[in-house]
């Protein structure tokens, strides 16, 4: 069993204030009233480029897809800055170890030109998400946390205490639930053409991370 803190100590990370994340455990994202979500990327399609029939087709796809779910889902995009400056040094070294000074220049050249384009013209990268939920059933009482932001539902609320192997076979009932609607999204995302597969622990950790840290270094394993 593989289990992830996504969060550090709270004096290191305040965001752990008020995002109501509790960890991550085999690749299900747990929040601290019991609630479940699986986060899937998706591949995308270039909707323009279709034809005014396959756009159609699409469309009629997608509504049948949302007709035919019982829960919520949530879909989002997230854009941001590409990192080239391991591109650029790679051909920096190549640059000094070419023995040819016209290509030498050359290549120079070609870095100085990326380096103004991109400094002008920022090239962003979009990645495509969705987020299946599976919200448990708790004692009267204890409030829910659905319908609140992103990865839904960030209200907070505890549930009831369990002792440990009940805990960890509602667990797992829950699990199981929350994969039953995920392979149901993948089916009808596959219908319309889309791959969806579902994130595993350390590329959760890295969205995460890219999400609450957008000025840092962006990370590479979400893409």
């Amino acid at each position: 069993m593989f289990i992830l803190n996504i969060m550090a100590e709270k004096e290191t990370l305040p965001t752990q204030e008020f995002v109501e994340i509790d960890r991550v455990e085999d690749g299900v994202v747990v929040l601290k009233n019991g609630s479940l979500r699986r986060i899937l990327i998706v591949s995308g399609v270039n909707f323009d480029l279709k034809s005014e029939e396959e756009q159609n087709i699409i469309i009629a796809a997608y509504q049948n897809m949302l007709n035919s779910l019982r829960f919520s889902i949530q879909f989002f995009v997230h854009s941001r800055r590409l990192n080239i400056e391991s591109y650029l040094a790679s051909f920096g070294a190549r640059a000094n170890e070419e023995q040819n000074e016209l290509l030498r220049n050359q290549i120079n050249e070609y870095v100085q030109f990326v380096k103004s384009f991109v400094g002008q013209n920022p090239i962003m990268t979009k990645t495509f998400f969705s987020v299946v939920p599976f919200d448990p059933l708790i004692l009267p009482g204890a409030i829910t946390s659905a319908g609140k932001k992103l990865f839904g539902f960030f209200k907070k609320a505890a549930p009831p205490e369990e002792d440990g192997e009940l805990k960890r076979r509602n667990f797992k009932e829950n699990v199981d639930q929350l994969d039953q609607r995920v392979s149901q999204v993948v089916s009808g995302l596959t219908q319309i053409g889309l791959r969806a597969i579902p994130l595993e622990n350390d590329e959760v950790m890295d969205l995460f991370y890219n999400l609450y840290n957008p000025e840092s270094v962006e990370k590479k394993n979400v893409a």
